[in-house]
């Protein structure tokens, strides 16, 4: 028990300094291209360099930070071919995830997706728009366990991440959430209708929605975006 406790103090100090960058990159309080001085973020939670460069590797690897050597590390600016890949992958594994949920759904599946949708209008009556990101994770985490393929979350998660950023500069949150949880209430009608079709019709058309976003994010502020080569 001694052993264990050790280890997570061990990882206390990255794991905050890597849940508030993410947190701040997220939210884009710090914006694509934005600096980040490691003497900086070590002097503000009073630790040494060592665990700042270990959470600034995990953001790395998340494509959230471009770390170079003998230069400043900045926040990742977003990449139209990235983007492109990682819709395309979550795209292809949300169809079958889909069309399996909806061959799969019975009564217990129905009530967990009724369950996700109560919360999602609660929020929505309640204004609390922060909350959703979290409970919009939990719908496509609970359609993957009906669709008794859990593991494809993890894919589904980390594409996600990868353009979640990029949704926070589209529409404000009062216009685009009420939205998207009418996307939800038609795909789980769908599911628990099991109509394999219609929802993977309105899943795709839930995920072109950010379409949109991105045209308007690359005419009004291309300097987010790595520069293509040619």
């Amino acid at each position: 028990m001694d052993q264990v406790t050790q280890i997570s103090e061990r990882r206390t100090s990255v794991d905050d300094i890597f849940d508030y960058l993410h947190d701040e990159i997220l939210s884009l309080r710090l914006r694509p291209g934005d600096k980040i001085s490691e003497a900086d973020v070590a002097a503000r939670f009073g630790v040494s360099r060592q665990p700042v460069r270990d959470a600034f590797s995990r953001l790395a690897n998340l494509d959230l930070l471009l770390i170079r050597p003998q230069r400043a590390t900045e926040v990742r600016r977003f990449s139209a071919r990235e983007i492109e890949k990682s819709r395309f992958v979550r795209a292809a594994v949300e169809r079958e995830v889909l069309r399996r949920a909806a061959e799969l759904c019975d009564e217990k599946g129905a009530a967990m997706l009724d369950a996700c949708l109560a919360e999602q209008a609660r929020i929505i009556k309640e204004r609390d728009f922060d909350a959703f990101g979290a409970l919009d994770y939990d719908f496509h985490k609970t359609l993957c366990h009906i669709a008794k393929v859990d593991f494809a979350f993890d894919v589904i998660q980390v594409e996600k991440a990868k353009v979640d950023r990029l949704c926070m500069l589209g529409l404000a949150k009062e216009d685009r959430m009420p939205q998207l949880v009418e996307d939800h209430e038609a795909i789980a009608a769908a599911v628990k209708a099991n109509d394999p079709d219609r929802a993977v019709e309105i899943g795709v058309k839930h995920l072109a929605r950010l379409d949109e976003t991105i045209a308007h994010i690359t005419a009004t502020n291309a300097n987010y975006f790595e520069p293509e080569d040619d």
